[in-house]
């Protein structure tokens, strides 16, 4: 039986975390890699250069979204290629768990059941824009 008055605060607790990754992935793209390096290392995957700047801004925008709670389930799902390519590019074939070279992909299924979970499960409380035909309860505690 799923708690009414503490779903909220977990979706909210999910959402958070969801959001901090991606604003931490971002960071490393920009502040460790360079937007520069990133575009040079997705070119050696065989993949459009150029595309590195939109997952920068995905990671980027999503995860301030994700944190505000700004159409939260949308931006769950939206998200989900980011990391879906990021399996199917690196981590994959590294195998599945995250210690083996280059990684594995293990880390990135379970952040992709977090954004499937918060996707179905909904905003949570104090979203700034809860996504329309969802609970859209606030709580203000």
């Amino acid at each position: 039986m799923i708690d009414s008055r503490t779903a909220p605060y977990a979706a909210t607790l999910l959402r958070a975390a969801l959001g901090i990754l991606f604003l931490a992935h971002a960071g490393l793209k920009l502040f460790v890699f360079t937007p520069a390096g990133t575009a040079q290392f997705f070119a050696s995957l065989g993949l459009p250069g150029p595309l590195a700047y939109l997952v920068i801004l995905g990671e980027t925008a999503g995860g301030l979204a994700l944190i505000l709670g700004i159409y939260s389930r949308i931006v769950a799902l939206a998200l989900t290629p980011i990391l879906l390519g990021a399996i199917a590019t690196v981590h994959g074939p590294a195998g599945f768990f995250f210690t083996n070279p280059n990684g594995g992909w293990e880390f990135l299924a379970l952040w992709i059941v977090g954004l499937v979970a918060l996707a179905l499960v909904g905003d949570g409380a104090y979203a700034l824009r809860p996504t329309p035909g969802g609970s859209g309860r606030r709580v203000t505690a």
